[in-house]
This record gives structure tokens, sequence and C-alpha cells, in this order.
């Protein structure tokens, strides 16, 4: 999938913008729109080679962030969805359209009537407006995501548990997940973050996983932020999958010299509220079967008269958890199905059983999702980014 992605991505969009050059709107276009579409495309593909080149250490700086957020739209959204559909459907046409040119001057040949001419004006209006579509949405959307990534939301979930102890009725919990610090999650919007989380005045503050896009040097920026929280109870993290892109134990190492504590198959035993609550915390594992083996294992180190707590960044760690009798697992990963249609249509629930919010098993466990709170790509569609309260009420 990486090396289609990789090589794709310049491939098919040099294919395209011969295609498109070569229609008979863009043949007819005035030669500035011509060149603003050649230049609209090889610029973000200048910008593609600028990401390959600093992620190979070829070169020292990132590109600025809106013409990264150009470049993923092109390659991820309007490419694949846009253009490559308007390659082989103007493709098709065209094939069609000289076919039947070549058989009306065999009709006309034969002394058959000609065929009543086309609304040319119409004809190259649409035309130009389906050859140009992936360029300007491109451009369009990235407009739009800007303001968009400096975004977030505040989300209260109270989670009923069955039996809960009186002492932790009401507990808060502010679960920050996927927070990305990185190309689009940066200075300003981290300390908005921070502030914000802060007002809760939560009990216990849980960070679920990939608190960092992708590199270990914005490690630093994200602890910062990190070492603002304050919550009573503390502030605990477990590792998610773009946190380890550049080694698991440097990222481990990173946050443990700042003092905070990072649960990797781990018990941190607390009183919150005058009873015992357990977090437990899960390394990071896309198998099944080891997340499951972590989860069993973890959960073998809680104390038998707390209320536990599995935080996970993988969502589907709930049903291992639930099976272990864990009251309530915190996740995040998915955020929220990023492009979705609605809040329940989209991608989210086509690649996971648990997307966003709350979820609730037959014997009462449950599950808290997060949106996420940054960004690792640049827009979103009814899945904003979030932070969440989770009050547990008693029933």
């Amino acid at each position: 999938m990486f090396r289609l992605i990789f090589f794709g991505i310049p491939v098919l969009s040099l294919l395209w913008l011969v295609w498109a050059m070569r229609t008979r709107a863009m043949r007819e276009a005035s030669r500035a729109a011509r060149v603003a579409l050649a230049t609209a495309v090889l610029a973000l593909l200048g910008g593609y080679a600028w990401i390959v080149l600093q992620r190979m250490d070829v070169l020292a700086y990132d590109p600025p962030a809106v013409l990264q957020a150009g470049v993923l739209l092109w390659g991820l959204v309007a490419l694949p969805f846009i253009a490559l559909p308007s390659l082989i459907v103007g493709g098709t046409a065209q094939a069609i359209g000289a076919w039947k040119r070549f058989r009306n001057r065999k009709d006309l040949s034969r002394g058959e009537k000609e065929s009543a001419p086309v609304d040319e004006s119409r004809r190259r209006f649409l035309a130009a407006t389906a050859v140009a579509m992936p360029a300007v949405a491109t451009y369009g959307l990235t407009i739009l995501s800007v303001p968009q990534m400096k975004h977030f939301r505040v989300r209260r979930i109270e989670v009923p548990v069955s039996g809960l102890a009186k002492d932790l009725d009401g507990l808060r919990i502010a679960h920050v997940s996927d927070v990305h610090v990185g190309k689009f999650t940066e200075g300003k919007v981290l300390r908005d973050l921070a502030e914000a989380t802060n007002q809760l005045k939560a009990d216990v503050i849980a960070l679920t996983g990939d608190l960092i896009d992708h590199k270990l040097a914005d490690l630093p920026e994200a602890l910062e932020m990190v070492g603002r929280l304050e919550a009573s109870g503390g502030v605990y993290l477990v590792e998610g999958n773009h946190d380890l892109f550049e080694g698991r134990e440097e990222f481990a190492r990173g946050v443990g010299e700042a003092g905070l504590p990072l649960l990797i198959n781990q018990n941190a035993a607390l009183e919150l509220r005058g009873h015992p609550v357990d977090l437990l915390g899960i390394r990071w594992a896309r198998n099944p079967q080891a997340m499951a083996a972590d989860i069993q294992a973890t959960a073998a180190l809680r104390r038998s008269d707390a209320f536990g707590i599995l935080l996970a960044h993988h969502p589907h760690a709930f049903d291992e958890a639930a099976a272990m009798g864990i009251p309530l697992t915190l996740g995040g990963h998915t955020h929220g199905g990023q492009l979705m249609l609605t809040p329940e249509v989209g991608p989210g629930p086509m690649m996971y059983r648990y997307w966003s919010g709350l979820y609730r098993k037959a014997q009462g466990q449950a599950a808290v999702i997060s949106n996420g709170a940054g960004n690792w790509f640049p827009l979103r569609t009814a899945a904003p980014a979030e932070i969440i309260e989770v009050v547990l009420k008693r029933v």
C-alpha cells in the first residue's frame, strides 16, 4: 500500500495533467488558464517531492503546513476521487466521440443528414469545469482546512456505571487523545488545548496515544504541553502508533526524562475521592492477538477492590477489556472517521466497530472513543476535534 501511494501520486498526477492539457476544453481555453492549471498541479507535486526529500533527510526543513495540507488533500482526496474518475470518464468519452465523428463522416459520405449542432458554449463550460475541478477542489479544501485545524470542542459524556461506588459518582476524567503534535498541531493550539483541559478541573487526565505526529523532534513541544496539564489525580499517557514511527524506546525515554508516567502494560494504582482506581495502560499493538494478550496481562495487575479503567490507543481493545471485566475503556485512533458524511455514516463505521463517543456492552462495560484533539490530516467533516470530559454516574 505504501509503495502504491508513494509512486501512484506522482505518476497519476502527471498522467492526469497530460490528459487534461490535451482535452479540447483546455486547448480552447486561454493560455493563462492552461498555465494556471499546470502550475497548480506542478506546485502540489513540488510540495510532494519536498515532503519526501525531507523525510529522507535530504532537506532540512519541512514545507509550510498549508502546502502539506494541499499535498495531502490532492494525493488522498482529489486525485483518487475526482481526478482519476475524470480521467477514466473523460478518456472514455473522448474515445466514444472520436468513434461517432468517424461514423458521422461515413454517414455524410452516403448523403445522410448531419446531426443537429450542439450548444458549444455549454459544452465548453461543462468540459472546462470537469477538467479544472480536481485542482480547484484541492485548493478550495486547503483554504477551508487551515482555520479548521485550530479549532476543537469540549464534549461531555456521562457514563452510567451499575454498582459504582458512591465516592466515585461524578468522577471526572479529561480524555485527550491523538494530539498529533507536528505539522498541523503546534504553537497556540497546544496552549489552547492545555488551557481547555485544565478548565475541566478533572480528577485525572488520560492521554490515549499519538501525542506526536511522527517526528521525535516534536516531542519536546508535545511534552511541554502535557507538562501544563493539571489534575488532582495526575496525568497519565499510553503510546499510539504515530508515537513509535521513529522508535519506541526513544519515545519512552523522552517521556520518562520529562517525569511523566507512560503506562506500557502497567497499572497506575490511584486513590481518587477516597476510593481505589486503577489506570491500566497497554502498549500499542496492531495485531489483535497481541493486544488481547497485553490486556490480559495488564488486567491481572488490577486490585480486587479498585475501579478499573483501561487506557488503550486502539478502540477494539474494548472487546477484550470487557471480557476481562474492566468497567471502562478509553481509546482513540479513529479520529471519529475523519471524513464522515454524517456522525454515523462514513469511514468510521466502515473501518472500526467503535469510532466515536460512548459504547456499552450488555453486561454494562463501557468505552469512550475520542475523535482526537489534533490532526494528522488537514480536513475533518462531521468528526470535529475534541477533548472529552468523561463523567461517571452511579446507577
